[in-house]
């Protein structure tokens, strides 16, 4: 396992969001945009959902990094997903052309994974989601998450054990190096460990390493309904049966949350 599948299995989970993303759409979507794509894992498990289901569903994944979008080129190849997929390499945090889909816009446009920590000051933010809206269909949803709660600032670290994809175990610590709560902005490093039968195979210490801007639920609302978004929703529980959060509902301590803004809702 490399660095890549490593964060695969501990820091994704492709079959939840998509069902997520499907549920919250609340129709029959078939385009999904993947921003910050990276291996483009969601896009794939989007196609195959789809044809579980008897649909035809197509994705753009897009992503500046060339070594993952070879990596996501592969992967789509080896499960015979290269032609419902479209790879874009471009930054998303300048106003990109031709980032919908060629043959219409799309109807569910995710930045997941704290991707829109990407985005340092609030110009980029508001270019950023001005181009989605522009890409989407009527009825379309676009959503991102971030992490919440009275800790979000403090600076640790977290360790856990997940299986890989054989006979591995992955021992991943997610740490937050240093937090600046004036400036809301964290620096995280995602370590792993592989190991069989209790055995280091494989170190990948600072694997990824980030500098985000950690947005507010509020604030990202706000910039979303400025950009054009109508109706903006919140969710706790990310799966196919979820429900948005209602005023006066109180936070976890801490936690994922996604926000959810809609093209043609008011």
């Amino acid at each position: 396992m490399d660095r890549h599948d490593c964060y695969e299995v501990c820091v994704q989970s492709p079959r939840h969001v998509s069902a997520f993303l499907h549920a919250v759409h609340g129709n029959q979507p078939v385009v999904l945009r993947e921003d910050f794509c990276g291996t483009a894992a969601l896009s794939r498990q989007w196609i195959e959902d789809g044809r579980s289901a008897g649909a035809k569903r197509r994705a753009i994944g897009i992503d500046l990094d060339a070594e993952v979008l070879a990596r996501a080129a592969q992967e789509n190849e080896r499960a015979g997903m290269d032609v419902d997929i479209r790879l874009v390499r471009g930054d998303l945090r300048e106003r990109m052309a031709g980032a919908g889909s060629e043959r219409g816009g799309c109807d569910v446009a995710f930045a997941g994974n704290f991707s829109s920590g990407y985005l340092h000051d609030r110009a980029t933010l508001m270019g950023y989601l001005r181009g989605v809206r522009g890409a989407m269909n009527t009825g379309g949803v676009f959503v991102c998450d971030t992490y919440t709660g009275p800790g979000v600032f403090k600076e640790g670290a977290v360790t856990r054990v997940h299986p890989g994809r054989g006979h591995e175990t992955v021992r991943y610590t997610w740490e937050q190096r240093d937090a600046d709560a004036l400036m809301a902005m964290v620096t995280n490093v995602l370590h792993f460990q592989v190991e069989v039968d209790g055995e280091v195979v494989a170190r990948y210490p600072e694997a990824f390493v980030y500098r985000w801007r950690l947005w507010s639920i509020p604030e990202l609302r706000e910039a979303m309904r400025e950009a054009g978004f109508g109706a903006t929703n919140v969710y706790q529980d990310v799966g196919s049966a979820a429900e948005p959060m209602g005023h006066g509902r109180e936070l976890r301590e801490a936690g994922i949350v996604c926000v959810v803004g809609r093209v043609g809702t008011n």
